[in-house]
C-alpha cells in the first residue's frame, strides 16, 4: 500500500489548510487504495482570521494545533517527517500555505519558505518521490525548486510571480492537473478558481490519480 504524507498549514481557508481540499485529498487516497499520514509545522500562524468577517482576531494560534481538527488528533509535528518512509507528499491549499508554511501571501516572489517545509519538499525530490499540490500551495514548490512547470489556475498576478522565479506555468480549469516529469510534482488549481466542492473533488481525485502513477 502507497503511504502519503499529507502537510496541512492550520485548519480554514483564511489563515490555514482549506478544509475541503484537505479532507477530499484524505478521501480520494483512501479510495484509490493508499493510506496517510498527516504533519503540520509546530509554529504560531501568522494571524487568526474571523472566518464570518473576514478580519483579524486579537489572538494567538498554533499551526499543529490546529490542523489538529482536521486530523482527528492523530498527526505529527513537520520536523519528525521522514522522506523514505512515505510514498508521496500532498499539500492542500488555503491562505495557511501562503501565511504560515510561506510568507507569499505578504512578500510573493520574495517569500521565504519554512525550513522545515522546504527540507520536505527537497527530500521527496531527491528521492525521486512525487509531490502533489493543490490551490495556492504550488508556489511553494515553484520558490524551493524555482524552474519547474505548473499550474494555479488562471490568477495573472500570480502566474507573473512565479514566472519571475523560472517556473513554466500552465492554465488550467476545473479538474485539471499538471504533471512535471522532471521533479515528479503534480498540480491543480482548485479554489484558486471559482469552484464548486464537487469540482474540488475532481481536483483532488485526478492529482491522487497521477501520483499514483508517477509512484510506479
Amino acid at each position: 500500500m502507497k503511504k502519503f504524507a499529507v502537510l496541512l498549514s492550520g485548519c480554514g481557508v483564511f489563515d490555514g489548510a482549506e478544509i475541503h481540499e484537505a479532507t477530499l485529498s484524505l478521501l480520494a487516497i483512501v479510495k484509490q487504495g493508499g493510506s496517510y499520514e498527516i504533519f503540520a509545522p509546530d509554529t504560531n500562524m501568522h494571524h487568526v482570521i474571523n472566518h464570518i468577517t473576514g478580519e483579524e482576531m486579537e489572538e494567538t494560534r498554533n499551526v499543529l494545533v490546529e490542523s489538529a481538527r482536521i486530523a482527528r488528533g492523530q498527526i505529527r509535528n513537520l520536523k519528525q517527517f521522514n522522506p523514505m518512509s512515505f510514498d508521496g507528499l500532498l499539500l492542500p491549499g488555503g491562505f495557511g500555505a501562503a501565511k504560515n508554511l510561506s510568507s507569499w501571501a505578504f512578500e510573493g516572489a520574495d517569500a521565504t519558505v519554512l525550513p522545515e517545509v522546504e527540507e520536505a519538499i527537497t527530500g521527496m525530490v531527491a528521492l525521486k518521490k512525487p509531490v502533489g499540490a493543490l490551490c495556492i500551495s504550488p508556489v511553494i514548490l515553484a520558490k524551493v525548486l524555482g524552474k519547474v512547470h505548473l499550474t494555479i489556475g488562471d490568477d495573472e498576478s500570480t502566474i507573473d510571480a512565479l514566472e519571475s522565479l523560472g517556473a513554466n506555468h500552465v492554465y488550467t480549469t476545473h479538474g485539471e492537473v499538471v504533471v512535471d516529469p522532471d521533479h515528479n510534482l503534480v498540480t491543480t488549481p482548485c479554489y484558486m478558481l471559482d469552484a464548486t466542492i464537487d469540482q474540488i473533488a475532481d481536483g483532488a481525485n485526478n492529482l491522487v490519480d497521477a501520483m499514483f502513477k508517477l509512484m510506479k
